[in-house]
């Protein structure tokens, strides 16, 4: 008798532990998932950069999420890589939290997600054929049909050609096109100009050098690089903090001086 009561204590208190050391980890598990953040990406060059053999991420998006990261005690996990097209839609359907690469806001956008703060500004400029003069005194001709302005469907250029050129035909290529489309567009004279990032043209530039040039010195526009979040995502005002900071201690510059790019964006 003494033996059966004493292995039915024996079972109970195993049990009562199993239950203390099951709730323990259902509550470290909830703690790390709480802790964690979700990050879509889109692979866009010096931004994000994704190595073609390690699949190891890097560039100033990538370093600047991970700063602002640590500065809010939260774990990254770069979930997904994207396109431009499906972007916004991965936050809406809960894929991702963050899209770790920066974008540029505009009125589309912001209908459907809701941005932080840019540390950062990017400025375009148009790009037109090596040797190309006709635009070199005054950008104002390209706005007649007789030229073609060529751009990613829902981009920037295609709001600055429609506002700006509006008489100017337009070539758009589908969202999951590349910027490399955009210029060799003009570079086989499909198109005369695009409206573009310096960053985009120099990277252009690696693979088919000497194929186009940048008109004049001025930019068309200026845009804030800001980190795209769903429309209900509270932790967007933390985030902007956090930049804030990283512009005030002069992170943000380290930043942009370690990929040697400086000279192509402007610090907000």
């Amino acid at each position: 008798m003494k033996k059966t009561i004493i292995l039915i204590l024996v079972v109970i208190v195993l049990a009562a532990v199993y239950l203390i050391v099951s709730s323990s980890n259902k509550t470290n598990d909830s703690s790390s998932e709480e802790n964690t953040i979700r990050i879509g990406y889109i692979v866009y060059p010096p931004l994000l950069v994704k190595d073609p053999t390690t699949g190891a991420l890097s560039g100033v998006s990538y370093d600047i999420v991970e700063a602002v990261a640590k500065r809010l005690d939260l774990k990254t996990d770069w979930t997904e890589e994207v396109g431009w097209g499906t972007a916004l839609e991965g936050l809406n359907t809960n894929r991702y939290d963050i899209l770790g690469t920066q974008m540029w806001p505009n009125e589309a956008r912001e209908k459907v997600a809701t941005f932080s703060i840019a540390p950062m500004d990017s400025v375009l400029y148009p790009y037109v054929k090596k040797g190309d003069t006709r635009f070199n005194t005054d950008l104002s001709v390209l706005n007649s049909n007789e030229y073609t302005i060529s751009a990613v469907d829902g981009e920037l250029a295609v709001f600055i050609a429609q506002e700006d050129y509006p008489k100017a035909r337009l070539v758009t290529l589908s969202q999951l096109s590349s910027y490399a489309e955009v210029f060799l567009n003009i570079v086989q004279n499909k198109a005369d100009v695009s409206f573009n990032e310096p960053s985009a043209a120099a990277d252009f530039l690696k693979a088919h050098p000497n194929t186009i040039e940048r008109v004049g010195n001025e930019p068309v526009r200026a845009y804030g690089n800001s980190f795209a979040f769903d429309k209900n995502n509270p932790l967007v005002n933390e985030w902007s903090g956090a930049i804030q900071e990283l512009l005030n201690n002069g992170e943000i510059q380290k930043i942009l001086n370690k990929y040697e790019v400086e000279t192509l964006y402007r610090i907000n």
